[in-house]
């Protein structure tokens, strides 16, 4: 018999136990071993069975348990404890308002942004709340998490998803099945965020014909962080626009951009509404992580438009406190909707219809060279509406720049507007607490905490002392742990797949706590290469079954719903694991999530990432095993490419950038990475030294963690972005109060209408001795063509550096000129400066003109505007000095 309704009754705790409730609601549980500790205690059996989720433990715990419980002193006392440590934690100085009151008093400019809000479609925060799908979600959890941990005072803002992400099972022929889990709000740590009265806050959009989308506004407390997640499925909502929040990165192209303008335009009306109920400061920055969040700089500028202020004006007011963070290498990853759709649901008879439709679509319109101009593209929209952008690893900023170069025409890629912070992940949560109780053994509880969410090489430089046996033992403990729920999770999916519990007897022998581990987990697009290790299958049976160094692989990972060639792929393997002669040595374990990566991390010795280079635009699982001492073995692609030393992981050559098909291409790479397991990798783990013990491979353990631990942390990652992007946004936001977004504006216009008419007549250069030798001068001599602007306008620069075969310039570095002269009746002027020969070798130099405004904020190429020399310019100009 089923329930015709479902609803939560929540506990009622005694009096002395009220402060559970406090610490349940707030997710830094979720990274605090002590409050874990307080609430196992409550209930092991019950603690496990709830998934290791607070709220559903409380809802479970018998009543004459909790009464024994308010009585036993020793559990109040820790409680008291850990109640303490939240309210510190919550409300003391951080890292963010040392750094504030210093910024104050050096600079007395305002100091810190007030407030930031970090727009996401998707936040892995813990596995209690599944609204994630993978890397994208995963690491804005943890950027609150740091941000938290900090003291940075953002604002999380994305979407409650009623159905979250899909549950991954197999079917008996190894083929994908979806299920969507139903999410009752009420059963999660949230609350929902009421008006003065009582009543639910409720933001609006409306939409073509009349119709509204309306979403009530859940609140997560991460930490010091708010996270609101905007709910359609309320009652006011017609069926059709309840569904808007059913799943995550479901439904057709107009069902996503519903969700897009709910995250992004209604977004930002929660956040008005929360900072009105609660007295938390305005946000004077606006981060969007992807371009899914895109809207909000439109809703932004209809804001400015309700009191008067014209949309170029406005425009430039949000551009300057907005950041853009792009996170695909893949054309293919960015939303891109049909012109059409997106006109329909702006002006005046739907969404903001103080903005003309035509002024959105130019925002997100493709109209570049290569680009489809008939198509919106979401990451676009941000990039324009952004005045800072990054990429998240170094190799991915290049590559970003290279994708939107088009964006900026006439201007080399390294000049594209694109900057890099390199992602990080959040310790606290990754780390096992085997690594954690080890680490303050060493150092101490309150110092292993802090180098695991605020860094320092000095805490992490500890390492160094631990003894050899006790790494290994520590290293051997995790992976029998990944073995007993490998073997856990294995039989469970075997049971779904339709076994007998009397076939599954062997699943006791699978993996083994002595062998060497090597994990590979993430989604499941083709360009990861989840099957590159089956292409020579007989030599990883040999790998897999060796009788003196054998390996075993654990694999997990999920397929897109609507990505049949994934399924594939995950089909593939699976068959290939299913073989009785290698299902002991590897297995595929379905439904990857948070909860199985906290186990998989910590128990593999070796993390595999095999992606086609340059497509990984970081790749932080890799970053996550390497905090438990897992080594890495990667192709030098993401933040791999930027960190590996051979000391402590190894890279997988690579033939990208060869003529060759991409068959030949993963022969050749796969056969490079048995090689690299064969010779170098299972050698080292099993060569023992004079004690017994794999010495080498230890002291490589040890490398990743002194030398990688205080790169790859969040606390790293946020620390960048507030200084390298929210405290300028904010500084240049606080400067372009009305009047100068109006001035910069109708500049904008003016130097557009007459860039046509600027140009570089000629160059002369003379230089100082007969021939061009290091440390010699050339005197540039430039004559230029303003049109209707002034040398205020412009800068005139002298572009020098090496330059290759073909004469581009490398390495190059602007040296701006100086007016002389001018205008001559035919409006010309003349502008000269010298040119320091710095360096030896091929050399060149060229010369250009920019705008140049002083509120400009996004470089020389925000406007995408240069003038160059024509090839009639000059004998001299482009010179090139060997």
């Amino acid at each position: 018999m089923k329930a015709i309704r479902r609803f939560t009754v929540r506990p009622v705790l005694p009096e002395p136990l009220a402060p559970l409730a406090e610490l349940a609601r707030n997710l830094r549980w979720s990274w605090h071993p002590r409050t874990r500790d307080l609430f196992r205690a409550v209930d092991p059996r019950l603690w496990e069975a709830s998934g290791c989720d607070p709220v559903r433990l409380l809802g479970g715990v018998p009543a004459a348990r909790l009464a024994e419980l308010a009585g036993d002193a020793e559990f109040l006392r820790r409680l008291g404890e850990c109640a303490d440590d939240l309210r510190e934690y919550v409300t003391g100085d951080r890292w963010y308002q040392e750094q504030a009151r210093d910024q104050e008093q050096a600079r007395g400019d305002g100091g810190l942004p007030r407030a930031v809000a970090y727009f996401s479609p998707e936040f892995g925060i813990t596995a209690a709340l599944p609204q994630y799908s993978g890397g994208l979600g995963i690491l804005a959890g943890d950027h609150l998490k740091a941000a938290s941990d900090l003291g940075a005072p953002l604002i999380g803002v994305g979407l409650l998803y009623r159905h979250g992400y899909f549950r991954q099972s197999l079917s008996r022929d190894a083929w994908q099945q979806e299920h969507y889990p139903v999410l009752d709000p009420n059963e999660l740590p949230l609350d929902l965020l009421r008006e003065v009265d009582g009543t639910p806050a409720t933001v609006a959009l409306a939409l073509p014909s009349g119709r509204s989308l309306r979403a009530h506004v859940w609140q997560a407390q991460v930490g010091r962080v708010p996270l609101l997640l905007l709910d359609s499925d309320v009652e006011e909502n017609d069926p059709g626009e309840r569904d808007v929040t059913d799943r995550l990165y479901g439904g057709g192209s107009e069902h996503r951009l519903l969700q897009e303008m709910l995250l992004g335009i209604g977004g930002v009306r929660a956040v008005r509404a929360y900072c009105r109920l609660t007295g938390h400061p305005d946000p004077e920055v606006f981060h969007t992580n992807e371009g899914h969040a895109g809207f909000l700089g439109l809703e932004r500028i209809h804001e400015l438009a309700l009191h008067d202020v014209a949309f170029d004006a406005a425009l430039e007011s949000v551009r300057a406190g907005t950041v853009f963070t792009t996170h695909t290498p893949v054309p293919a990853g960015i939303d891109r909707f049909d012109r059409e759709l997106v006109a329909r649901h702006f002006g005046p008879a739907a969404e903001l219809p103080r903005i003309d439709a035509a002024d959105v679509l130019r925002l997100g319109m493709e109209t570049y060279p290569g680009g489809e101009p008939n198509l919106f593209n979401m990451a676009v929209m941000g990039l324009r509406l952004g005045s800072r952008a990054n990429g998240v690893s170094t190799l991915h900023g290049a590559v970003s720049r290279e994708m939107f170069a088009g964006l900026w025409p006439g201007f080399d890629a390294d000049e594209v507007p694109i900057d890099s912070v390199t992602n990080g992940v959040h310790a606290p949560t990754w780390v096992a607490p085997e690594v954690f109780r080890l680490g303050a053994r060493q150092i101490g509880e309150r110092r292993t905490e802090d180098a695991l969410s605020v860094g320092g090489s000095d805490r992490w430089d500890a390492v160094a002392d631990i003894r050899d046996a006790d790494i290994w033992e520590l290293r051997r403990t995790l992976r029998e742990q990944l073995v007993h729920e490998v073997r856990r999770r294995l039989h469970d999916s075997w049971r779904q797949r339709g076994a007998a519990t009397a076939e599954l007897g062997w699943i006791d022998g699978v993996l083994d706590p002595d062998v060497l581990t090597i994990g590979f987990a993430r989604r499941v697009p083709s360009y990861k290469r989840l099957t590159l290790m089956l292409r020579d299958r007989d030599r990883l049976m040999e790998l897999l079954r060796h009788p003196e160094r054998p390996v075993q692989i654990v694999v997990a990972g999920k397929a897109h719903p609507a990505d049949d060639g994934g399924k594939r792929l995950i089909q593939e393997l699976v068959r290939f694991t299913d073989d009785p002669r290698v299902r002991r040595h590897i297995v595929f374990l379905p439904d990857y999530g948070m909860a199985m990566a906290q186990k998989l991390y910590p128990g593999c010795d070796v993390w595999l990432n095999n992606p086609l280079r340059p497509l990984e635009a970081c790749g932080t699982s890799g970053m996550k095993a390497a905090l438990n001492g897992c080594l890495n073995l990667s192709v030098l692609d993401g933040w791999w490419d930027e960190w590996f030393e051979p000391d402590f992981g190894w890279a997988i050559p690579t033939a990208d950038g060869a003529a060759i098909d991409e068959d030949r291409r993963d022969d050749l790479e796969a056969a490079a990475l048995y090689d690299l397991l064969e010779q170098r990798i299972a050698p080292r783990f099993y060569e023992q030294g004079p004690g017994g013990l794999p010495d080498r491979w230890i002291e490589m353990v040890r490398r990743t963690l002194t030398r990688l631990g205080p790169k790859v942390l969040a606390g790293r990652m946020v620390r960048e972005y507030v200084e390298k992007l929210y405290v300028p946004a904010a500084r240049a936001q606080r400067a372009l109060d009305a009047p100068a977004a109006v001035e910069l504006a109708g500049w904008k216009a003016r130097v557009r209408a007459a860039w046509p008419r600027v140009a570089v007549d000629h160059v002369e250069a003379s230089a100082s001795g007969a021939t061009a030798e290091l440390g010699a001068t050339l005197s540039l001599r430039v004559r230029v063509h303003l049109g209707e602007l002034t040398p205020d306008d412009v800068e005139v620069q002298v572009v020098a550096g090496r330059v290759d075969p073909e004469d581009h310039l490398g390495d190059a570095s602007p040296v701006p000129l100086k007016p002389v002269s001018g205008p001559d009746g035919e409006g010309r002027r003349v502008y000269e400066g010298p040119l320091a020969l710095d360096r030896t070798g091929p050399f060149g130099y060229t010369v250009r003109i920019l705008p140049a405004h002083r509120l400009l904020g996004g470089g020389a190429a925000e406007l995408g505007l240069v003038a160059l020399p024509s090839e009639a310019t000059g004998e001299e100009a482009g010179v090139l000095m060997r």
